[in-house]
């Protein structure tokens, strides 16, 4: 798999260390946040897609982002590109095969801060029946109190990486269809009260 640089990453990075003894747990804001990727089809185009449900539990340090942790979970079968004959065959067993593996999943094994606002985000990727390292970059937008009275912390972040499909047996088209496929997820947490 292709990686790319994400703030995302960053973000898991700065969240991903889990088992941190001075994270501390952040409530994911689904309503600021989102999960999209590209596809090439066959040079022409690029077809994009996101996936509407997702979790995550996250322990994030502020202090000291490489202590942070995160396992990030989506449902397989919420992916959305738009056309609905092309999802129920992305959901089948030519690519996501849904109904033998309905989540993909990440975890995050360490974080590494690669400048003030930036870090990478390494962890373990699981989708349709394999399971491989990827690195995310991953970059911290915005750290502050809520901007709606509560004396909570707000945090947001850009994560990006590029995954090569074929590395999750996903090989349907390979070659034609865009193999490597560019995943940016943009990122709101809250802190737990």
């Amino acid at each position: 798999m292709r990686k790319i640089p994400l703030s995302f990453a960053t973000a898991f990075a700065v969240l991903t260390m889990a088992g941190a003894v001075y994270a501390e747990p952040y409530d994911l804001d689904k309503s600021h946040t989102s999960i999209t990727f590209q596809i090439d089809h066959l040079g022409f185009s690029m077809t994009n897609g996101r996936f509407t449900e997702f979790d995550a539990d996250i322990d994030f340090d502020e202090e000291d982002p490489e202590k942070s942790s995160v396992v990030f979970t989506i449902d397989a079968i919420s992916i959305d590109t738009g056309w609905a004959k092309r999802d129920e065959h992305v959901r089948g067993p030519d690519f996501l095969n849904v109904g033998k593996s309905p989540e993909i999943v990440f975890e995050s094994t360490a974080i590494r801060k690669t400048g003030k606002d930036t870090a990478e985000m390494i962890g373990i990727l699981s989708m349709n029946g394999a399971s491989n390292e990827e690195t995310f970059d991953v970059t911290l937008r915005k750290l502050a109190p809520s901007p709606f009275g509560k004396k909570l912390m707000t945090a947001g972040f850009i994560a990006e990486a590029v995954i090569d499909r074929t590395d999750y047996g996903v090989s349907y088209g390979a070659g034609a269809i865009g193999n490597e496929i560019p995943v940016r997820v943009d990122l709101e947490i809250v802190k737990q009260e």
